[in-house]
This record gives structure tokens, C-alpha cells and sequence, in this order.
């Protein structure tokens, strides 16, 4: 193949992927968004909503542990089908439940739906494009996700402030099957690499990866950033309005600029990624300087035109770390075992997305908003720690892997 085709075909796979991804992170919030709607239609508290997306990341985290097994068995393209069928299929049964049993039960389907997209998605990504452009699929990966969150509340609301929340999930069922439609005609570029039934035996078996301590390493870096993530998103627009005195409207523009921010770190982290060795670093060095910005924030100290600029910032240097982050768990994994790495670090992801809003939740109900950031910097410096001791660990394994050899 040459360099034009193969520059064509790592294009059409990362864009293919990053559709895919962006329609899992619409689903996150599928529910979420529509809250001021399904309150008064079942008359529901806060805690039983609230559980509804407890429900969800449970099932999202358990399903990708096991999705990664999957993945490795029968390969990611099929698997990636799955999903997206299921997320269709959960839009369609919560446009129809008339309970909130119902409910449980579309958020349960939503979350199996949901628990194959990143050990689906990354084996790809690793299987079919070209190394050099790696890093790239993976900022673009990232940046698809950011979308699909940023887009999820804004569509379902704009519907069911005119048809009906009922309405809006149908037409949200469009969605991952249009998506599954546009991948089935391109099933001949995700065709996933053969499968080696002996893969993984060097590491002690179909289990033998989760003796390794940077597979455990990741996983709690995962956790660690995911409780973080969870603060912003459940809180920073009102821990600012608290801290700083501004406008709804400003403290809305300021998690704007984090996520927007955020998109434009992953695209200057994939160059970064891709020249650099050692990634575990880069993703110290950015998470440093966002822990360091967080813990301004949290002192309240400044000028209200700070709270902008500063989330911005928060949201590049987080960003810049995407990449080099995914790189860093790929040089983790063992040959023949990615499906199943992905799949466990990133059931941490689901974790921390379930633990950081209760958590930050009762910091809010303690009248203490600035420990909001606080608690984003401590848990952004804890991940700092488990991405050096991944770095340190693979390069020991590698090490020994290559002293053996010779």
C-alpha cells in the first residue's frame, strides 16, 4: 500500500471511530438532558433520576471489563456493531416506557450499548492506522467524544421543548443508526486483524494481563481524572457563579471554554504525542500545570474575569494530555491483549464518572464551592503519580522483555 492510500484508509478508520465515539458521548447524557421533562412526567425525585445515570456508568464500567474479552475473541468490528445497535435500541424503549421500571431498564440497555466503545474503538484504531498517525486518531478520537457531549443537551432539549421529550428519544434513535448504516458500508476498512487464539499465553493466559501493574496503574489514573471530570461537569458552573460572584450566563460560557479548550488540546496533543517517547510524562507535565490552575480557581482570590481564561486553560492542558494518555495505556498493553486492557482501564472511566458527582456533590451541600477545584487539583495530582509509575513500569517490563531476548 502506498503512502497516499494509506494516508486515505488511517482517515477513513479514524473518522469512521471518532463518529462512533461522539455517538457514545451523546448517549451519556441522553437521559441527563432530559431531566426537566421526566421529573414532572413520573413524578420523580432527584435521587431516582439520579440513579437512572447510576444505573448507566454501572453497567457502562462492569460492560467494558468484559467487552474487551469479547473483543479480543471475535474482534472489534463486530463488537462495535453491537453497540450502536443497542444504543438505538435503548432510545426506542425509553420513547415508549410509561414506568419508571422502564426506565431502569432503557438505562440498563443504553449502558450495554455504551460498554464496548472503547475497547472496540481503540483496537481498531491500534489494528488499522498506520503508527505514525496514531497519536492523531487518538486526538481526534477524543475531540469526537467532547462533541458528542457538547451536542447531546443541546439537541434533545431543543426537541422536547417543541415535540415532547418522547420525541426527542425517537429522534435520538436516528442517530447511532444512521451511524451503524455509514459503518456497515465501510465494514471492509474496519476489517479487525486476525485473531491469534494463542495471544496473551507469554503474559500467563487469557488472564494474565491483570498481573501486570501498569494495567492497575491505568486503571486508577482513569478513576483518579474521571472523579475530577465528574466535579467540572456536575458543578464548576455553579461553584464559580458561588466563587466569584458572576452571572449564570458567564459561569455557563466558562465550561464552555473548557470544553472547547479541551478539543484544541487534543488537537496539539496528537502532534506532541507523536514525536514524543515518553508519554507518561507529558501527561504529568499538563496535568501539573491544570492542577496548579485548579487551585487558583479554588482560592477565589482574583478577579471574576478570571474564572473564563482560567477553565480554558484547565481544559487545554487537559486536553494536550489525551493523546499521549491513550499512548501510554497502548504501550501498557501486551501484543494480542488490547481489547481486554482498554476495556478494564477504561471501566475506571465509568467509575470515577459515577463517584465524582456524589462526591462533589456533598462538598456543594456543604456550603463549600471552592473545594470543588480543591478536589479537582488533589485528584489531577493523585493521577499524576499513577501515570509515572505506568511509565516506569512498562519501560522495566519492556526492559526485562529485551534482556531476555538477548
Amino acid at each position: 500500500m502506498n503512502n497516499e492510500n494509506s494516508l486515505k484508509q488511517d482517515a477513513r478508520v479514524i473518522g469512521l471511530v471518532g463518529l462512533a465515539h461522539g455517538t457514545s458521548h451523546f448517549y451519556h447524557l441522553i437521559l441527563a438532558a432530559l431531566i426537566p421533562w421526566l421529573k414532572p412526567a413520573f413524578g420523580l425525585s432527584y435521587t431516582e433520576l439520579g440513579l437512572l445515570m447510576t444505573v448507566f456508568f454501572v453497567v457502562s464500567g462492569v460492560g467494558q471489563a468484559l467487552a474487551g474479552f469479547v473483543v479480543d475473541r471475535v474482534g472489534a468490528r463486530a463488537v462495535l456493531f453491537f453497540g450502536m445497535s443497542m444504543l438505538g435500541v435503548s432510545a426506542l424503549v425509553l420513547a415508549r416506557v410509561d414506568s419508571y421500571a422502564g426506565l431502569v431498564a432503557g438505562a440498563l440497555l443504553a449502558g450495554i450499548g455504551n460498554a464496548i466503545f472503547h475497547p472496540a474503538d481503540y483496537t481498531l484504531l491500534n489494528q488499522r492506522v498506520s503508527r505514525e498517525r496514531l497519536a492523531h486518531g487518538f486526538s481526534v478520537h477524543g475531540i469526537s467524544g467532547n462533541i458528542g457531549w457538547a451536542a447531546s443537551p443541546i439537541f434533545l432539549t431543543s426537541i422536547a421543548a417543541s415535540q415532547g421529550w418522547r420525541a426527542a428519544l425517537l429522534w435520538a434513535a436516528l442517530l447511532p443508526m444512521a451511524v451503524l448504516a455509514l459503518l456497515v458500508l465501510n465494514r471492509a476498512v474496519l476489517y479487525p486483524d486476525p485473531i491469534k487464539r494463542t495471544a496473551g499465553t507469554a503474559q500467563g493466559g487469557t488472564l494474565g494481563f491483570l498481573k501486570l501493574r501498569a494495567v492497575w496503574l491505568c486503571f486508577g489514573f482513569f478513576l483518579l481524572t474521571a472523579v475530577a471530570l465528574g466535579g467540572i461537569q456536575s458543578f464548576a458552573t455553579i461553584s464559580l457563579e458561588a466563587l466569584y460572584g458572576i452571572s449564570h450566563a458567564l459561569a455557563t460560557s466558562s465550561y464552555t471554554a473548557y470544553m472547547l479548550a479541551s478539543a484544541l488540546g487534543m488537537v496539539a496533543g496528537g502532534f506532541l504525542g507523536a514525536h514524543a517517547k515518553q508519554h507518561d510524562r507529558t501527561v504529568a507535565a499538563a496535568f501539573a500545570v491544570a492542577a496548579l490552575l485548579a487551585l487558583v480557581l479554588a482560592a477565589g482570590a482574583g478577579p471574576s474575569w478570571m474564572a473564563l481564561p482560567l477553565m480554558g486553560l484547565i481544559g487545554l492542558c487537559s486536553g494536550v494530555a489525551g493523546p499521549s494518555r491513550d499512548l501510554m495505556i497502548r504501550a501498557a498493553a501486551p501484543q494480542g491483549a488490547t481489547g481486554r486492557v482498554y476495556g478494564v482501564v477504561y471501566s475506571g472511566l465509568d467509575s470515577g464518572l459515577a463517584i465524582g458527582p456524589l462526591l462533589f456533590g456533598l462538598v456543594m451541600d456543604a456550603g463549600r464551592p471552592g473545594w470543588v477545584f480543591a478536589g479537582v487539583a488533589l485528584f489531577q495530582a493523585l493521577a499524576i503519580a499513577t501515570a509515572v509509575g505506568v511509565g516506569g513500569s512498562t519501560r522495566a517490563r519492556k526492559a526485562g522483555t529485551a534482556g531476555q531476548a538477548a
